[in-house]
């Protein structure tokens, strides 16, 4: 009864007609799967669709937003944390002996059976809720329930330093291993930074303590002080776990780390260099299974976009993204590929490291113990019959020879530089041995970007700017729609005080147009072939930064910050 109970709802709230049933039972048929799997596998439906049908259905009340968890954490002491993933379910509230528990089947009544007998309760009242917001409550009772670093930190020092004494002693790495605090310390570090949205962690010494750092949203926050003598073990661990030498000091060393943080996959790359005050460490985090960013989600104003996807869809040539490291880059190209990776293309990269996964591409890692390099590397993809190429880097004379030589025989290739905006790119080419003529008749389009923070939603306010401050972004008063005030951040927790939460890029779009060709040819000054640009309606990296702070987007200083020279 139940399954015509569904079809007849889903109709009747207009989710999913004839055709589209019809699409769901031959789902049904080829894959032998119950109409509830088969409706799902179809992709016809989104959870939320699922959700409002499943409640008029079983007549359960909706939780789109789970905003509060009322119940212990330590609940999860008797209620693995394996079992609440696996069947998508979480209690929430606990009230005069009623447990609520968030669920996104309501058909799958079992598990309820077993909660219910596990933790000794009469009554369980369920409530629907999207997948994704059941794994992040479940995330947030973990996080409840585990000790941050400094409450780590905070037990130990209140041992009286016993444990501190004997790790100090410490000669077997073995034992070392073992200090159940230092383990607990490091793994608190790194899944705080995931949590905090951190790029970056840095663990630095200096004369008489150690500080941890987070870089978020490209700006570097102190996180910790440790006392130096924790120094010493808190590296051991890290080295140990990206399998580095624990016993050579006097070296750099790069490894990397792969942990499991929930449901995603999180890769560490970890770099050791000796100072005077000791060994400092950095962990560049990489999540593996983090959502790729659509082109629209980057931060191009439409007329942008435009001409951004008229370009990645031509046959040949050469796009270059400029800017500093940590300025999105390897983020644009992505969903530059995303974009148009279809069946019908055969797409090969070659990067340094790989920081996504990108489902129907080859990618190819560097490794230059084993003599692939970029170039080793191109010299082979280009054999390997691809339609488009992605090169991590152009770093040297070599590299750019055979890029642009995939260019010119029918190639479409995506690259990157490091230069402050996109006519230096084309100086930086030359200057590496390359011929003008092989610049204008190989590159397509130079892209300089940079990331800015966008001003934190939860704590927005208007402002009065002064006049001198909008006159370094080539703003005035008249200009300003909103009677003239701008936004800012006023500081919350949700930003951690700073008034910003998330990036945004902004964009400098340099084609390859006839002046800029002639340009070239006759010059390869940089500020010369900018100009030429800018009498063309080139918007530069300021000009843009700009508009997105009249849109409320950023802030004047924020933009200053990034397009400094």
């Amino acid at each position: 009864m139940k399954i015509p109970s569904l079809e007849h709802v889903l109709q009747e709230m207009k989710l999913l007609d004839e055709a589209g049933l019809d699409k769901v039972r031959t789902v049904q048929r080829e894959k032998t799967l119950p109409f509830q799997d088969a409706l799902l596998s179809s992709g016809l439906l989104s959870d939320h669709d699922m959700i409002q049908a499943f409640a008029r259905l079983w007549d359960v009340p909706v939780m789109n937003i789970i905003e509060e968890i009322e119940v212990a954490p330590s609940i999860i002491d008797v209620l693995p944390i394996s079992f609440l993933r696996k069947y998508t379910m979480v209690p929430v509230k606990l009230a005069d002996g009623v447990l609520t528990v968030a669920v996104n089947d309501p058909a799958d009544q079992e598990p309820l059976f077993d909660i219910a007998k596990i933790l000794g309760i009469k009554e369980i009242k369920r409530v629907l809720s999207p997948k994704q917001e059941i794994h992040s409550a479940i995330s947030r009772l973990v996080e409840m329930k585990e000790e941050s670093a400094k409450d780590i930190m905070d037990d130990i020092e209140e041992e009286d330093d016993e444990i501190l004494k004997d790790l100090e002693s410490i000669q077997d790495i073995t034992l070392m291993e073992t200090e159940a605090p230092i383990i607990r310390m490091v793994n608190r570090l790194m899944v705080q930074a995931y949590r905090d949205r951190a790029s970056d962690i840095h663990v630095e010494p200096y004369q008489t303590d150690v500080k941890v750092r987070y870089r978020i949203d490209g700006i570097l926050h102190d996180v910790l002080t440790l006392p130096k003598r924790i120094h010493s073990p808190i590296v051991s661990r890290i080295k140990i776990m990206a399998s580095l030498n624990i016993a050579e000091k006097r070296l750099p060393q790069d490894g990397r780390i792969g942990i499991k943080l929930g449901d995603h996959a999180v890769d560490l790359r970890i770099s050791v260099v000796p100072t005077v005050n000791g060994e400092r460490v950095v962990m560049r985090i990489l999540d593996k299974s983090s959502v790729l960013f659509g082109l629209e989600e980057l931060g191009f104003y439409p007329d942008d976009l435009e001409r951004i996807e008229r370009l990645i869809r031509q046959e040949h040539g050469i796009v270059l993204v400029t800017g500093p490291t940590g300025s999105g880059k390897t983020t644009s190209l992505y969903s530059m590929l995303s974009k148009i990776n279809s069946p019908d293309k055969n797409i090969l990269t070659i990067e340094d490291p790989i920081e996504y996964q990108l489902k129907g591409i080859g990618q190819i890692p560097v490794n230059t113990k084993v003599g692939l390099t970029f170039a080793s590397g191109l010299r082979s993809i280009v054999r390997q019959d691809p339609d488009v190429i992605l090169v991590g880097e152009i770093r040297d004379l070599e590299t750019a020879e055979i890029a642009i030589q995939a260019a010119l025989t029918g190639h479409l290739v995506f690259s990157t530089l490091h230069t402050n905006d996109s006519a230096s790119a084309v100086t930086r080419l030359i200057d590496m041995g390359i011929e003008p003529f092989l610049v204008t008749s190989s590159v397509n389009a130079i892209v300089a970007q940079r990331l800015v923070r966008e001003i934190c939603a939860s704590c927005k306010q208007e402002y009065f700017p002064e006049d001198e401050s909008l006159l370094e972004i080539g703003l005035s008063k008249e200009m300003l729609a909103r009677e003239g005030y701008l936004y800012r951040g006023a500081g919350c927790g949700e930003c951690l005080g700073t008034g910003y939460k998330g990036r945004t890029g902004i964009y400098e779009i340099l084609f390859m147009s006839d002046l800029i060709k002639s340009t070239i040819l006759k010059t390869s000054d940089s500020n010369i072939i900018k100009n030429a640009a800018l009498s063309e309606g080139l918007h530069t990296l300021r000009q843009d930064g700009a508009r997105k702070v009249e849109d409320g987007v950023t802030t004047i200083e924020e933009v200053l910050r990034v397009t400094q020279q």
